[in-house]
């Protein structure tokens, strides 16, 4: 048998961070939307283990990928809870999602794996069950198996219904730089932060969402130190029609938000060529 799912890539509309913790994670707020890119993974059932595959130079098709460590998650729940093991399978990963970008393309795919299996398995676990085994695996995980758009609290894990987003598209620019979110978090000066951000009205107060008022996210800068193209590529963005423009999570991909596809897509035509590394991809909100 094999089992097919598509691992969507995610943006931040909101990203402002609150706190750190004795443990060294820090809190946050987060307004997060899942857009229209995706990872393939197929999954073939039979065989002994978990063997995995992978078309991606820079994603390691071992035990220390999140879909292997996903996948053996599930295997030692299901163990506990039902007193058996299900037979092996192999795992194939098309990357779509660029990686190091800010994206949650990992964290999709860890969801991903533990929804299908959750799937072929006949529900052994609900949804509360598979986020907690999520967020063993990344902060990010149970958003995508939340499966819609939310604010994130705590560092990630507390999602609530977000506030209402009419559909919208975007156009999504990698230039290609593989950004560790581990880094960019050491050199954020939480204090500076805050200060900036005491008297401004968060998005999640509102009752709709303004992409003109309300993007924001407090990482941008010190990413920005390391990628000076993340603002060239923002002006660009507002050059060409969006609405607003921002840096998702920790970098380095930038979204424009446009009200159509179309819209995205005539700015996407504009800007290919204008830097041979960047990535572009127009795709809609999964709003």
């Amino acid at each position: 048998m094999r089992l097919e799912l598509k691992s969507p890539a995610k943006i931040n509309l909101f990203l402002h961070v609150t706190g750190k913790r004795s443990d060294g994670y820090h809190t946050l707020h987060s307004f997060m939307c899942r857009i229209g890119l995706y990872d393939t993974i197929a999954i073939s059932f039979g065989g002994p283990g978990i063997e995995m595959i992978c078309d991606h130079p820079q994603v390691p098709a071992d035990v220390t990928n999140l879909v292997h460590r996903a996948a053996s998650l599930f295997f030692d729940w299901y163990e506990k809870k039902r007193g058996g093991h299900p037979e092996g399978l192999c795992i194939t990963l098309n990357k779509k999602i660029p990686v190091g970008a800010g994206l949650g393309g990992g964290s999709s795919n860890a969801a991903s794996i533990l929804q299908g299996l959750n799937q072929h398995y006949h529900h052994p676990f609900s949804t509360e069950v598979l986020c907690e085994m999520g967020l063993s695996l990344g902060a990010d995980v149970p958003f995508f198996i939340y499966n819609r758009p939310a604010i994130a609290a705590g560092i990630g894990e507390i999602l609530s219904p977000a506030p209402s987003l009419q559909p919208f598209s975007v156009l999504l620019v990698d230039p290609d730089v593989f950004v560790s979110t581990a880094l960019v978090y050491k050199n954020l000066n939480l204090g500076l932060t805050n200060l900036k951000k005491e008297n401004k009205n968060l998005p999640f107060k509102m009752r709709n969402f303004d992409p003109k008022k309300h993007l924001w996210n407090d990482l941008e800068a010190v990413t920005c130190a390391m990628v000076p193209d993340i603002l060239r590529i923002k002006r660009l963005l507002m050059e060409h029609g969006a609405q607003g423009s921002l840096m998702s999570g920790s970098g380095s991909a930038v979204f424009g938000i446009f009200s159509d596809l179309e819209g995205a897509m005539a700015a996407k035509e504009s800007l290919l060529g204008y830097n041979e590394r960047w990535q572009l991809h127009a795709v809609n909100a999964l709003v």
